[in-house]
């Protein structure tokens, strides 16, 4: 069995509610949308700086929706599934990766992804050849060395896919409600009906420095 290792600097995540009828839209028809409450799904933001890859160094965004993880014998609990409508990376290489290897959907252009440290907290800026996608702040909280599992779905026209995820890094998680969003009207956000996105996560996720792991793509 092959994996694809991926060393990153920081990795920074919001879960955010969001319509439900925006969520529907947005998943393949074989995945159904998590619900917080009713008329309410979960759109789930992350920002990687990765540090080493196949692909060398990079930044990304990923936007996705929130799923059922699939429960597998002899493996930990999920502690969420995405399925990423859009990602964004710095590098055409990271687009062509991960376009090939994991079958995810592209924005097609260089973004210029800045994460600004502070006192506590870390802002991620999105640009587009200076047009701004949107800006991500997370806030930190105590830190535990973790190893976690987290399922990933693709789908395209040549079948549907998952891919186990683990995450390895001191890792911080809460739901003070610290942090904050602000969507802007793009290519990238064009399945979000941005008004009806909350601003504030329900929970916020930190990844120190550490790797991630892809184990090998399967069909479902």
């Amino acid at each position: 069995m092959e994996y694809t290792y991926y060393k990153f600097n920081n990795c920074l995540g919001g879960y955010f509610e969001m319509p439900t009828s925006d969520a529907r839209k947005l998943l393949p028809s074989h995945l159904q949308p998590v619900e917080p409450q009713h008329s309410r799904s979960i759109f789930a933001l992350t920002c990687f700086e990765f540090s080493d890859s196949p692909v060398g160094v990079y930044n990304e965004v990923v936007l996705g929706v929130i799923a059922p993880p699939m429960v597998e014998a002899g493996k930990p609990l999920p502690k969420a599934a995405f399925y990423p409508f859009i990602v964004g990376t710095t590098t055409a290489a990271a687009r062509q990766h991960a376009i090939e290897r994991w079958h995810l959907p592209h924005y097609m252009k260089d973004l210029t992804i800045t994460f600004i440290p502070s006192d506590g907290q870390m802002v991620v800026d999105v640009e587009d050849a200076g047009q701004p996608v949107l800006s991500l702040t997370v806030t930190d909280h105590d830190y535990v060395p973790a190893t976690n599992l987290y399922n990933c779905y693709m789908a395209d026209a040549d079948g549907r896919y998952k891919a186990n995820i683990y995450m390895e890094a001191e890792h911080s998680e809460h739901e003070e409600e610290r942090g904050c969003i602000t969507l802007y009207p793009h290519e990238m956000t064009a399945g979000l009906t941005i008004p009806d996105v909350s601003t504030i996560p329900f929970r916020e996720e930190w990844y120190r420095a550490g790797i991630q792991t892809f184990e090998p793509l399967e069909r479902i």
